[in-house]
């Protein structure tokens, strides 16, 4: 292993590469990277990025929105078959067949859709800057019908947070709703009665209500850094405990579960962006007409969120 990596800090060098991770990567992923971060953190990286080639660790639509932000880069995919559930349970067709029914959508749509979801778009949103995108549109659109989309789970606490109403999308993370269950934090605080619970806004609504604060993995990082908490029930991809453990070795981190685990991110390693970057395989593109429209959705959301 120290041998490939030896070669990939060479590789990264020579060719001005830098190597970006999500927080649900693999350990050994989060220890190569140039930065780790969440959605909302990554697309800023990507836009001040001065490397000619983007290693993007982590899913498909994350790589297509640094290739929308930088199209003179060249952007990689360590596996090109990750993929995103939640951004696959919307097409362009239902998304278009959704807002004919409203006089005058507006649409949110998270960052985790495709580009050509975004391209239908007119403003983006991560979990980190929902709540306040949510309400920048309320204050600044009058008499519009916002359309939140894929996820249901963030939609509703959005909604909730903002007190705004939306019509909301019916998709969620399988990771988050499927695994995370309200069940698992009653266990979790009867074996951690001091700890803090942590859960992200893609759970659902009632292990939300369940949890102590609902926050972006980014947020959750700064959340316990400045925390005189010791102890601390992490609701979310279990990748995350790495990068929280490590910067913060004096608490503990307990998963609510074990199942929470995106294989999709799991996808990526050490071999596979060594591979990739020795070999400029793997690009991921988007068609510039696509690209030029999904570009102003995500390009609001990072004025409005500086």
């Amino acid at each position: 292993m120290n041998s490939i990596i030896n070669d990939l800090n060479i590789l990264r060098k020579e060719k001005n590469a830098i190597i970006l991770a999500h927080m649900y990567q693999r350990p050994e992923v989060h220890d190569v990277a140039d930065f780790v971060g969440d959605s909302l953190g990554l697309s800023k990286k990507v836009v001040t990025t001065d490397a000619e080639i983007i290693v993007f660790c982590g899913v498909h639509f994350m790589a297509e929105t640094a290739y929308i932000l930088n199209p003179n880069k060249k952007v990689l995919i360590p596996d090109i078959s990750a993929g995103c559930p939640m951004a696959d349970m919307i097409t362009v067709k239902e998304l278009n067949d959704f807002k004919a029914k409203f006089k005058n959508p507006f649409v949110i749509a998270y960052i985790n859709t495709s580009a050509e979801i975004k391209a239908q778009s007119d403003i983006c949103c991560t979990s980190s800057n929902a709540v306040n995108i949510v309400k920048h549109v309320d204050s600044t659109n009058k008499d519009v019908d916002i359309i939140f989309i894929p996820d249901r789970n963030l939609g509703y606490y959005a909604q909730k947070m903002s007190g705004v109403k939306m019509n909301i999308w019916n998709g969620f993370c399988p990771t988050h709703n499927n695994f995370i269950l309200p069940e698992y934090i009653l266990k979790a605080r009867k074996e951690h009665p001091t700890a803090e619970i942590l859960v992200h806004p893609e759970c659902r609504p009632e292990v939300i209500e369940a949890a102590d604060y609902a926050m972006s993995t980014g947020n959750m990082c700064k959340h316990v850094k400045h925390n005189a908490n010791k102890d601390f029930i992490i609701g979310t991809e279990t990748g995350i405990l790495y990068k929280l453990r490590k910067k913060n070795p004096n608490k503990n981190f307990y998963p609510i579960t074990d199942l929470s685990v995106c294989p999709n991110m799991k996808k990526t390693t050490i071999e596979k962006i060594f591979d990739v970057l020795k070999n400029t395989k793997n690009l991921v593109t988007v068609s510039n007409d696509i690209r030029e429209k999904a570009y102003l959705p995500i390009l609001k959301m990072l004025n409005i969120s500086h």
